[in-house]
């Protein structure tokens, strides 16, 4: 059996130019079965669409933030460091993909671009908007360790990949979150502890599954950090 193609999103480190992502995304395709393949940042939209026309999935990883121009906000002295290049291939990426039915996986910031993509907003800064500690949604290393609890909703895609349970222990590196899902998108899992969105989806697509927290850094130790990326994988394969 042919195994998925897997287009995973990337980012710009500077000032030395370096583009890539942790290696644990790249691991947690390939144990869950696909091929994982680095996208380009910095390349025209028609080659970025041709590149699309040979994948199997997307992953859209997480990063610095989103620009709030994007959500029709202006960006505020709390909001972080923008790569306006990256926006643009991920949130065109994420148009192409929902347009087509390919399955797309968002974590962290990728989730927070796939809500954006469906005119959702984000908060620029959990502290500063919502009067939440910073420490707790962003925990200092390491990130292999769980540090709080998301409940699930019931009867979600989530609920059935870790098949019914009601809350989840994950870890947490985000100042960011949703404010107002985009059109279509349904509520998977909110923190236990104060009610932020961390996990959404869109039923009605074969997988358009977005999670607030790092499953990529879990997978290898644990199973229903795994199973996302299984679920996510298996869809992909459905398309070969």
């Amino acid at each position: 059996m042919m195994k998925p193609l897997i287009g995973v999103t990337a980012t710009l480190k500077m000032p030395e130019g370096i583009l890539g992502v942790r290696d644990q995304y790249l691991r947690a395709v390939t144990l869950a079965g696909g091929i994982p393949v680095l996208l380009p940042l910095h390349a025209p939209l028609a080659d970025i669409d041709a590149l699309f026309g040979k994948l199997d999935g997307l992953l859209v990883t997480g990063g610095v933030d989103v620009d709030p121009s994007r959500y029709g906000e202006k960006r505020t002295s709390a909001c972080g460091s923008i790569l306006p290049a990256r926006d643009e291939v991920e949130l065109r990426l994420v148009e192409l993909a929902d347009r087509a039915d390919l399955p797309v996986f968002g974590i962290c910031r990728g989730a927070q671009v796939m809500n954006v993509s469906r005119g959702g907003t984000l908060v620029q800064d959990i502290p500063e908007e919502l009067g939440i500690a910073l420490e707790r949604h962003r925990q200092a290393l390491p990130y292999e360790v769980m540090t709080h609890d998301v409940t699930v909703e019931p009867d979600t895609r989530l609920s059935r990949i870790l098949k019914g349970a009601c809350v989840c222990r994950v870890n947490t590196m985000h100042h960011q979150c949703v404010k107002a899902l985009g059109e279509g998108l349904v509520l998977n899992a909110r923190s236990s502890e104060d009610g932020i969105v961390e996990a959404f989806d869109d039923p009605k697509k074969r997988f358009f599954f977005g999670v607030q927290w790092h499953p990529e850094m879990l997978a290898e130790a644990h199973a229903e950090a795994l199973a996302l990326f299984e679920a996510f994988v298996l869809a992909a394969s459905e398309r070969l």
